[in-house]
């Protein structure tokens, strides 16, 4: 943290080059010196959802185009559903049309559909141009703006067609979450909460004790969060930036939570369902004799504290959802595979820092929880 208002400065290597993250409140005005230093271009194109566009589009572009550059602004209506083929080739065609070159660069500005679209089309686009991350929500500045995931969605599954593209930087201005509702600042602090529960359980704590400033979308508050998470993450990125190994304790509550998530047919919020999928996947982690027993009870704990849901209204039986769950990306061999906490804090290494589980184990816990709410 430096300077009289509170800023943090993370590295995040990615191969042989590193980027910065840069979170604080008011940091949107570095932009500007940031651009010129770390990723100049002839041509900048910022993508956008309407909606953020309508809040926070003009400053940005203000500020791109303060030192002269050139820039154009290419939206598309906000949904997760519009993370898909169509919006990547409408957008990459817009690029095109405006004359954006190899020498270009995109930012995405917005949460994490946004990032994920937007770093898909920049990733792809001319064989690959400069992206820089301009995170809105608490989602995509605790966790998908950091990594260089991106990606776009297919009828069958999130995410399951995509690369690694790592931003010239990151720009986490904490004030811009200051439009969010306090439903969505709950959507983000689902991913808070599950860094403290893999890797840090006093962050763990510190989430639950400053739930209120943070649902009250306090920026100070709101900051020293976001940049716990990011120190957490660019910790376990920096050395597995593939997810070959250790990366992918960063799964964790996600095996279970995007199949509810696409059950849903996505009306369910991705951070209500991870929430969900922690808790049973620390269930599943204590019947199977894993996890520390009373994890699962804290996490129910933590997550209501910060307004999650931590029971299903109306998903599907537990048959679709093992359906789903065989779909899941990160399968190995066809089989899904599972992060499985020791203790809040502490992940068990299992076989690769995840392993396989029965399906009569996991159709366990899937009936146990539609039926129990827990």
């Amino acid at each position: 943290m430096t300077g009289s208002r509170p800023r943090w400065e993370v590295r995040v290597q990615a191969g042989a080059e590193a980027y910065p993250v840069v979170v604080g409140p008011g940091v949107l005005e570095e932009l500007p010196e940031l651009l010129a230093r770390l990723a100049p271009a002839h041509r900048y194109a910022l993508i956008s959802d309407a909606t953020v566009h309508g809040h926070h589009g003009p400053r940005v572009l203000a500020h791109v185009s303060q030192g002269g550059a050139t820039v154009s602004s290419h939206t598309f209506e906000a949904g997760e559903e519009r993370k898909n083929r169509a919006e990547w080739g409408r957008l990459t065609d817009e690029l095109v049309a405006a004359g954006l070159g190899r020498d270009a660069c995109v930012i995405a500005l917005g949460g994490g559909v946004a990032g994920d679209l937007a770093g898909f089309v920049a990733a792809t686009y001319m064989r690959g141009v400069p992206v820089v991350q301009l995170p809105t929500s608490l989602v995509a500045m605790v966790d998908s703006s950091v990594g260089g995931k991106t990606g776009i969605d297919l009828p069958t599954g999130k995410n399951l067609v995509g690369s690694f593209h790592p931003p010239q930087f990151v720009l986490a201005d904490t004030e811009l979450g200051s439009t969010l509702p306090v439903v969505e600042r709950s959507q983000g602090l689902a991913e808070a909460v599950k860094h403290g529960a893999i890797l840090d359980a006093e962050y763990f704590e510190a989430i639950v004790t400053s739930a209120d400033a943070l649902l009250a979308g306090e920026p100070d508050a709101t900051a020293r969060m976001v940049a716990r998470s990011v120190e957490l993450k660019a910790r376990v990125v920096s050395e597995d930036e593939r997810e070959g190994g250790l990366r992918q304790i960063l799964n964790f509550g996600h095996t279970l939570g995007h199949a509810i998530e696409a059950a849903s047919a996505y009306r369910l919020p991705h951070g209500s369902a991870v929430s969900i999928g922690m808790i049973w996947e620390a269930r599943l982690g204590e019947l199977l004799g894993v996890t520390r027993e009373g994890v699962a009870d804290r996490l129910v704990s933590a997550l209501r504290a910060v307004g999650l849901p931590v029971e299903p209204e109306s998903i599907a039986d537990a048959d679709r959802l093992l359906e789903w769950i065989s779909r899941d990306k990160k399968a190995r061999g066809g089989t899904a595979r599972y992060v499985l906490l020791r203790d809040v804090g502490e992940v068990d290494p299992g076989e690769g820092w995840s392993r396989p589980v029965l399906s009569e184990a996991v159709r366990a816990i899937l009936t146990t929880g539609m039926s129990t709410g827990v």
